[in-house]
């Protein structure tokens, strides 16, 4: 595993049953885990051969088709908008998975050829078996309510461009070489983002290519590459970093195997922040601009402010909203918001 030192913290000797959690969520940045899941018998299948994990990964499949995306050899592995920006370089099929390793077998040892990249595709649906082979321990007080959905990523060369999720990630390279570029929150502001509705993926990703970078087209993405966390993953090797970190991923070899595992740090009741920008898109964003700083003055009294400094001065049976949210007062608040967006 290559790093860049200067950003990365790397905790050696870290097992599947041993991830120092409180470590990684007190860093509050990318921290890799060489070797993590070198004994995980997908990683040792790896070590022998594509063909052997190729033919494990058959023997557990559990017969769902999967959703693959392929494109042509022009795209050179990057999955991304077309030129003109009026839909995608590739198509979004639902194929048996047997179908697909057979085209990707077709591609194995040619310098040209079409891409397929499966991504996202839940562990336990398409390898239940596996994924109780493959696993790590989950063991901290933080999971209790927020369990981690496993997810598995295959196919030949690509480039998944920068974006980013609003759930933590412990990501592991399980065949392939990988690099992870990694960029922090706020530096979405130098990164371009995309259309919030056309995604290649379902998430908002940057509209500059990271290996090719045009700076006069796109000049703050220069400062962004300056703030750049940058990952080189073996297989074995294991990657975490926080919710809403930006992240591009680049899978080298002519068949590429990760996995990866998701967890929310706040309880389902509280729903997808993304919403906010969108009804703040409606009902703030075209205001004359002296409203709008009056406005960032009360998101930052009642959203990001001191909770308790709202309500402290106001009865009890007085304070509605203002109270901490719960399963309950998040229906009652949803309740509001509908009866006041259907007006």
């Amino acid at each position: 595993m290559s790093v860049d030192s200067k950003a990365v913290l790397t905790l050696e000797g870290v097992t599947p049953d041993n991830i120092p959690f409180d470590t990684l969520f007190k860093a509050n940045q990318p921290v890799v885990m060489p070797g993590l899941a070198k004994d995980w018998p997908l990683v040792q299948a790896g070590l022998q051969s594509v063909e052997a994990t190729m033919q494990m990964l058959e023997e557990f499949d559990s017969g769902r088709p999967v959703g693959v995306f392929t494109a042509p050899p022009s795209a050179k592995g990057r999955f991304v908008y077309e030129q003109s920006r009026s839909g995608f370089n590739f198509e979004s099929k639902r194929l048996p998975l047997l179908d697909v390793l057979s085209s990707i077998r077709d591609t194995l040892g040619k310098e040209s050829h079409p891409y397929y990249y499966i991504n996202s595709l839940v562990f336990h649906d398409g390898f239940p078996e596996l994924n109780k082979r493959n696993t790590l321990n989950f063991d901290h007080d933080v999971f209790q309510s927020n369990i981690p959905l496993s997810k598995i990523w295959l196919g030949t060369q690509s480039i998944a461009s920068a974006h980013y999720d609003l759930p933590n990630n412990l990501a592991c390279c399980v065949l392939g070489k990988r690099r992870f570029t990694l960029f922090p929150p706020d530096q979405i502001h130098n990164l371009y983002p995309g259309p919030m509705e056309a995604t290649p993926g379902g998430q908002v990703v940057t509209m500059t290519d990271l290996n090719a970078p045009d700076f006069e087209r796109f000049p703050r993405l220069e400062e962004a590459l300056k703030s750049a966390y940058i990952v080189d993953m073996e297989p074995g090797d294991a990657l975490y970093y926080p919710s809403m970190w930006w992240h591009q991923v680049q899978a080298y070899d002519e068949f590429n195997v990760m996995v990866n595992y998701w967890w929310a740090s706040s309880p389902r009741y509280m729903g997808n922040p993304i919403d906010v920008i969108l009804h703040g898109i409606l009902s703030l964003r075209d205001r004359p601009q002296a409203e709008k700083e009056a406005w960032r003055e009360h998101f930052d009294y009642y959203v990001f402010g001191d909770a308790e400094n709202t309500r402290a001065h106001i009865p009890e049976s007085m304070r509605g909203s203002l109270d901490p949210v719960d399963e309950i007062a998040s229906r009652r608040i949803r309740a509001q918001l509908k009866n006041k967006l259907n007006r």
